[in-house]
């Protein structure tokens, strides 16, 4: 795997990740009776996004270091998902 592919495994990985985490214990105006006129009841109170953002850091990288392993230990390639059998045979010298 190349840096650049590394890289943007991780940075997949982080965004999928923070948005997962971004509604986690979520505050709204509207849950704590207190909206601000001219904003919804659903905007956010308290965000926590300093804490988010370390948590989604942690969890990216423990998922990035188990998807390298498994590309690097070829454990699954590219030809796992070549279902149509449109890539050439394997030749002897590999």
């Amino acid at each position: 795997m190349s840096i650049t592919s590394a890289l943007v495994l991780y940075a997949v990985l982080w965004f999928m990740t923070f948005l997962i985490v971004i509604p986690i214990r979520l505050e709204t105006q509207g849950d704590l009776g207190e909206v601000t006129p001219g904003t919804q009841a659903g905007a956010p109170e308290n965000h926590y996004l300093k804490t988010k953002a370390k948590i989604t850091t942690l969890a990216a990288a423990v998922m990035w270091v188990i998807l390298y392993w498994i590309i690097t230990a070829e454990i699954i390639t590219v030809r796992d998902f070549d279902w149509m059998n449109r890539l050439p045979p394997i030749s002897e010298s590999e």
